[in-house]
């Protein structure tokens, strides 16, 4: 796998592309794609390892079918997930269901074959109610939670994720009174977490799962830490899984029970394998005492991540002109809006920072890196009636297919009336 986050170093390459889809466009690496999905499916395990793309990452059809080609299944965070990934062409046996809302269409998406996880007592009760005496997983809170930043962090007493640990006898209350056998321990403690407590975590959940005779299957989520720019750590899977694949077959010996491991990376298989191709439309300055700032035509209807968590992303400029030159900028985007910052402090969304980039000029290129994960699907899209931008994938053999176009001003009014 590249270290280089960008890929897109060449502006006749950035002239080809935004020649066919314009600027501001989405471009995927598949790649990058294959060796991350490569990559997590070498996770290391003791029984048997499901590895699941958390598609909320990213969920262009495009991007679920690669995945599905090489043997992933699929992480869903709402109802209106699974039925987009069906649509795609998943088999709904290949996913599974864990959602903050409970969805008024449960009982159609659990007799399609979707695995479902009740992520709260109430979701445990109602599930209990249409599927009497039989299996079912709960997302449990152990207590304890990691994150880049605390909006990151999904475990612990803050968090409204998962069954906190001290109601487990209300979970077995629940499960004897409708007849439910838990046969999966579900938890998530956070997106970029620490790998120690990730390890942590990974025990506290198997002394869980051994409370609950039926389990036979621990999924530990994603929020394996990626590195966009330089000078971030990213997590070696190989080194947090080792200790936990014998931590299983330590359980295994001492229960007897062979537990089935899942993963759920999202940032993982997704965030450095693509980039946002800009342009740079304007530039200005607040004087000598000042910041000179680099307009772009993308910005938080692209990627919102840096206004709201502070993330890094590595940023290029790549001149029509070359001329040696360099600047420091602080880089901003096209929404009349002052927390549509592309260079915030590091995970200080209220501060901003300069990047020291190549001398730019009006017409040239920026191009955004690590734009993979949490970006074309969490984004601000039409704020300022902006339209989605398109996705595009450029393949192994260099050639550049469109996955998504443009949005139209009539599709942004079409449901107005």
């Amino acid at each position: 796998m590249t270290t280089d986050n960008i890929k897109i170093h060449d502006a006749k390459i950035a002239d080809s592309i935004a020649g066919r889809f314009g600027t501001p466009c989405y471009i995927y690496f598949e790649d990058e794609l294959i060796a991350r999905a490569k990559a997590a499916l070498k996770f290391p395990n003791a029984f048997g390892i499901t590895v699941r793309y958390a598609m909320k990452a990213a969920s262009n059809a495009a991007i679920l079918k690669l995945f599905d080609s090489m043997g992933l299944h699929i992480d869903a965070s709402s109802s209106w997930e699974v039925k987009r990934a069906i649509k795609a062409g998943i088999s709904p046996e290949k996913i599974s269901l864990s959602t903050q809302q409970l969805p008024l269409d449960l009982k159609e998406i659990v007799e399609s074959g979707v695995k479902f996880n009740a992520c709260s007592l109430l979701q445990l009760e109602e599930y209990g109610k249409l599927f009497p005496n039989s299996e079912v997983g709960v997302r449990v809170n152990p207590g304890l939670g990691s994150g880049g930043t605390n909006r990151t962090n999904v475990g612990g007493p803050a968090s409204s994720f998962g069954i906190w640990k001290d109601y487990f006898d209300k979970i077995e209350e629940i499960a004897a009174k409708r007849g439910l056998k838990i046969i999966r321990i579900h938890t998530h403690i956070g997106s970029g977490s620490d790998p120690a407590v990730w390890q942590k975590v990974a025990e506290m959940s198997l002394g869980t799962l051994e409370r609950f005779k039926d389990a036979r299957i621990l999924n530990m989520g994603g929020g394996y830490k990626v590195a966009r720019v330089e000078g971030e750590k990213e997590t070696d899977l190989q080194r947090i899984g080792e200790p936990v694949k014998r931590l299983v077959e330590e359980f295994a010996v001492r229960t007897g029970r062979k537990i089935h491991f899942e993963i759920e990376p999202g940032t993982f298989l997704l965030a450095n394998c693509a980039a946002v191709l800009a342009r740079v439309q304007d530039i200005c300055d607040t004087g000598k005492d000042g910041y000179k700032f680099i307009k772009t035509d993308s910005g938080m209807t692209d990627i919102l991540r840096p206004s709201i968590y502070g993330a890094q992303h590595p940023i290029e400029i790549l001149q029509k002109v070359p001329n040696g030159g360099r600047e420091k900028y602080v880089v901003v985007g096209h929404c009349c809006e002052s927390g549509d910052i592309l260079t915030p402090a590091p995970s200080d969304p209220e501060a901003i920072s300069v990047r020291e980039l190549k001398k730019a000029s009006v017409g040239d290129y920026c191009v955004i890196g690590g734009a993979g994960a949490y970006c074309s699907s969490m984004c601000t899209i039409n704020y300022n009636s902006y339209p989605a931008s398109p996705e595009v994938m450029m393949h192994s053999d260099g050639s550049v297919s469109l996955i998504r176009k443009r949005q139209t001003l009539e599709q942004i009014l079409e449901n107005e009336i």
